[in-house]
């Protein structure tokens, strides 16, 4: 009989810790799929003595389990932000401007680690750790989840900020993804200068303007 997994452990980190290595970062993003905002990642190196309880993917949490969790984890453990801006995304993609935003985070680290597990299969090419893809690494890893949980709680703080510069989009309860709600503000308001205008929703949107106007 098969067990289903209740969620993720510490077996990979252990792993790398008995072969000698002694600092193990976990590193995840959020924000690739919005429409308004940055790409957040975050690398957490967690105290193996001193890891909270109810790490989790932060997509399986609340919001108020992800924000008690967010501050135990800054609480025990040694955490790092990597951003990349709205204009990066749109000058390199979204793919390269993920993996930005986990170099720099790696980079933000006091010391770099030894050894980094980053979610997803494709690894960013400008790393300057060794490193390993754990395919959907944030409900396997503890490490991964804890940056989940990081990064996607200090991500929708900016956008809440975001969304008092710019209201009307939603933005305090859709993080910038697109919801019918925004994409009917967008219709209305039409794009901030936190939109990226190379996705297509609002690249059409700004086509259909330009074509109207023209």
């Amino acid at each position: 009989m098969r067990l289903m997994r209740i969620g993720p452990d510490f077996s990979r980190e252990e792993a790398l810790l008995s072969r000698g290595l002694s600092r193990i970062a976990g590193v995840d993003e959020v924000g690739r799929g919005p429409l308004a905002g940055p790409v957040v990642a975050c690398a957490v190196i967690l105290d193996p003595a001193r890891i909270p309880p109810g790490l989790n993917d932060s997509k399986r949490m609340t919001r108020r389990a992800r924000e008690r969790a967010a501050e135990a984890i800054r609480d025990s453990a040694e955490v790092a932000l990597g951003v990349a801006s709205v204009e990066e995304i749109e000058h390199i993609n979204i793919l390269a401007a993920t993996h930005l935003a986990m170099t720099r985070a790696l980079a933000n680290l006091s010391a770099a680690p030894d050894h980094a597990l980053i979610d997803g299969r494709q690894l960013p090419k400008a790393l300057p750790v060794p490193a390993s893809g754990v395919v959907g690494g944030d409900g396997l890893s503890l490490s991964i989840a804890a940056a989940s949980i990081v990064a996607k709680v200090w991500r929708d703080g900016l956008m809440v900020a975001l969304a008092q510069q710019h209201p009307g989009y939603g933005w305090e309860t859709n993080m910038g993804y697109g919801s019918k709600s925004h994409m009917a503000a967008l219709q209305r308001l039409g794009p901030s200068p936190h939109h990226r205008r190379s996705f297509a929703p609002i690249h059409k949107l700004l086509w259909q303007e330009a074509t109207a106007t023209g």
